[in-house]
């Protein structure tokens, strides 16, 4: 040790001693005010966020620390300044990018937390989820794409080879184009769905004749979780160059119907009247469409349309069927002969009544 302190300069010495104090001084401040935001009920920052920015700040004020000179002369290994700077830029960048992508997350855990898409009016916060779910993954494809370049481009052989490259890359580039045009149109459809919102997270959809809820938006597939738990797995162009039915693009409410075919000799009013009674006696009806209307008369029948309000499309569905069911079997019981059914009309001809 006596040997080590009499090679080493005072000067250098007391230099580095003095920036290692100041850093770990800065990583204690830090520390200090995140723990402190985080317990303030004014902030109350998630938890876990001390532990997800703790380890990004503490790598990045090491960067700082090796590339210090002060560290190379006390170690002796002032010949090695290349691979000292180097590893000093490599981890401060690996550690902003670090400490970026945790900051996204906390931040997207922040807003999120202000909205509940378990609550029956959800539409704002179905919005929000689904443009961050997707700005997220732009963001975070953005952050390491630049990281990685930034690492690359700080070798002077490759950044020498990437300017060569790209001199001689025009028709290259153009190939390339061409070739991942569809690529590209995917995640701008992506990002597009982001922007417009032409569907939600949890939204009530019909895509390919299949009824189902928006499970996963990302950038290049949607996820539609069918009614029977089976998955849908559809590309995000289509959500933007073919038509399909969105149920609960504006709100949740939705009407539901209801057709019965009938005699003409049916009562319609007793029919309105246990509409009225069906409806009024169950939880699914929001009280706001009940209406019982003959939309169509054929030759052997006529068609009645009911039509009644559902709070959500599950409920829509639960409601339409327990109103077809009521329905029929009034009348079964009381207007039998109000079923539609085919009629034969038989005539004697002239001769055979003649002859009895």
């Amino acid at each position: 040790m006596n040997t080590f302190f009499d090679t080493v300069p005072r000067s250098e010495l007391y230099l580095f001693l003095v920036s290692f104090i100041a850093i770990l001084f800065a990583y204690w401040l830090i520390s200090y005010f995140l723990r402190k935001f985080g317990r303030d009920p004014k902030y109350l920052l998630p938890e876990g966020t001390f532990r997800k920015l703790s380890w990004p700040i503490f790598f990045i004020f090491n960067s700082i620390l090796i590339r210090s000179e002060a560290l190379r002369t006390i170690l002796n290994l002032t010949e090695h300044q290349y691979f000292f700077k180097k590893t000093s830029t490599i981890l401060f960048i690996f550690s902003v990018t670090w400490l970026m992508l945790n900051l996204l997350k906390i931040i997207k855990k922040i807003i999120i937390s202000n909205y509940d898409v378990h609550v029956e009016n959800n539409l704002k916060a179905r919005k929000i989820y689904t443009q961050f779910n997707i700005l997220e993954r732009i963001f975070m494809f953005t952050i390491i794409l630049l990281a990685i370049g930034a690492v690359l481009m700080s070798f002077e052989s490759i950044r020498e080879l990437g300017v060569s490259i790209f001199a001689s890359a025009g028709v290259a580039g153009i190939i390339i184009g061409f070739s991942a045009q569809k690529m590209i149109g995917t995640v701008l459809a992506g990002i597009q769905i982001a922007i417009a919102q032409p569907i939600k997270i949890d939204d009530v959809v019909i895509v390919e004749g299949e009824w189902g809820r928006i499970e996963e938006i990302t950038l290049t597939y949607v996820v539609v979780k069918i009614w029977d738990k089976r998955r849908l797995i559809v590309p995000t162009p289509y959500f933007i160059e073919k038509p399909f039915q969105n149920w609960t693009k504006t709100s949740s409410d939705i009407l539901g119907t209801v057709f019965l075919y009938t005699d003409y000799n049916v009562s319609f009013d007793a029919l309105r009247e246990e509409l009225t009674k069906i409806l009024e006696n169950t939880d699914l009806w929001d009280k706001e469409v009940n209406v019982l209307q003959v939309t169509e008369s054929k030759q052997n029948c006529v068609e009645i349309r009911a039509l009644m309000s559902a709070k959500d499309s599950p409920t829509a569905w639960d409601l339409r069927v327990l109103v077809r069911e009521k329905l029929i079997t009034f009348l079964q019981q009381n207007y039998p002969e109000s079923i539609a059914r085919n009629r034969v009309l038989l005539e004697k001809s002239t001769e055979e009544n003649n002859n009895s």
